[in-house]
């Protein structure tokens, strides 16, 4: 159910007062706020001073990967997707590739319902045109490209993506049609508090397998729309991250690879007057999360804490191992350990036998609202 601009407003401010109060008091937050360092401390107010002056509906949620520590604006509340819901379709293909029943080498034809006639190369592609798993996964997380979307729900199947959210415990996802730039935004739901687990759990490679996990934080690192998590913060930082935009919508979620302090953050936004207040609320709320983990990483040092390791299998790959550079144009490929040459009929374990990927093109501006990245 959507949460009101009025439900919103008052949580904020009972937030800031909370924030307010403890800090010139003393006065004990619950657990989770209570315990939290001076820089996420001042992080969590920073957002909830941001949140009150925000452009129609928003829910943010940001967590340090090293501690565990999060702090949060109406993270749990339904909201509309957009194309961040294309990060299940790419889970729920990598699940179905895991139980062997295709592979990246897969082709797959565009058929008059999957084309898209908004967004993304492949709208205007000829009916029969050919697309390998491979291609179509980067085109669809990369350029947003709605047919390319469309195409890989068609091959997992609708149903089998929401069936896998809900055993996720992802309680707000859920995709009820196809991608479509005129759709109905209330097809397309999700949560930051469950785009924030499904990264999580890729981060510490946990998500369907460990070469699963990182083959998907290898396609986000390649998104060419950077308008606005990553448009406020250092060039060249690392950023695995999904847009998307409809209608009135505009969100970004990823994870930002801050040296030694990688975080997750998860902004969305809806209800807005223009997709220009939206953006600047966006980008805001990144600056003031990045600022505040340069800041909580040389607190965690001081104190002596670990930094963010994966789990330990998985802890010996590089984030950005050849694989990543199979999906940004490189020479590399992408293959589970130990696994079988890909059999024509499909059904070994993933690999890519060389599939060709396009390299990477320069960071795309930010489309028009009918367009859906």
């Amino acid at each position: 159910m959507d949460y009101t601009r009025n439900d919103m407003m008052r949580s904020v401010r009972r937030l800031a007062i909370v924030c307010v109060f403890s800090t010139v008091s003393g006065w004990a937050l619950p657990a989770r706020a209570a315990d939290m360092p001076g820089p996420l401390a001042a992080l969590q107010l920073g957002l909830a001073t941001a949140t009150l002056h925000a452009p129609g509906n928003v829910a943010v949620e940001v967590k340090d990967l090293a501690t565990g520590y999060e702090t949060a604006i109406h993270a749990s509340a339904n909201m509309p997707a957009a194309s961040t819901i294309k990060i299940p379709v790419m889970v729920e293909v990598f699940r179905q590739m895991e139980l062997g029943r295709f592979d990246l080498n897969k082709i797959l034809h565009v058929q008059p319902h999957d084309r898209d006639w908004g967004w993304g190369d492949l709208a205007d592609a000829r009916t029969g045109t050919k697309r390998t798993v491979a291609q179509l996964l980067r085109l669809m997380i990369t350029e947003s490209d709605n047919t390319a979307t469309n195409m890989l729900i068609r091959l997992v199947g609708r149903t089998h993506i929401n069936q896998t959210m809900q055993s996720l415990g992802l309680r707000n996802t859920h995709l009820g049609d196809d991608i479509r730039s005129e759709g109905d935004i209330r097809s397309l739901r999700s949560s930051p508090s469950d785009m924030v687990q499904l990264l999580e759990s890729m981060a510490r490679a946990r998500l369907i397998d460990e070469w699963s996990s990182h083959e998907m934080l290898s396609i986000l690192q390649g998104q060419h729309h950077n308008g606005l998590i990553p448009q406020p913060l250092p060039r060249g930082l690392e950023i695995a991250h999904k847009t998307g935009t409809l209608h009135d919508t505009l969100n970004d979620v990823g994870i930002v690879y801050l040296a030694n302090e990688p975080y997750i953050i998860a902004v969305m936004t809806t209800h807005l007057p223009s997709l220009d207040l939206g953006r600047r609320f966006i980008r805001r709320v990144s600056r003031l999360a990045f600022a505040s983990f340069e800041r909580f990483a040389s607190w965690r040092m001081g104190e002596g804490l670990p930094g963010f390791r994966s789990d330990a299998a998985a802890a010996a790959h590089p984030l950005v191992p050849s694989d990543a550079q199979m999906w940004l144009g490189g020479s590399g490929t992408a293959a589970p350990p130990n696994a079988a040459p890909a059999s024509p009929g499909g059904a070994d374990l993933p690999g890519t036998g060389g599939v060709p990927v396009s390299p990477a093109a320069p960071a795309a501006p930010d489309p028009p609202a009918s367009e859906s990245p």
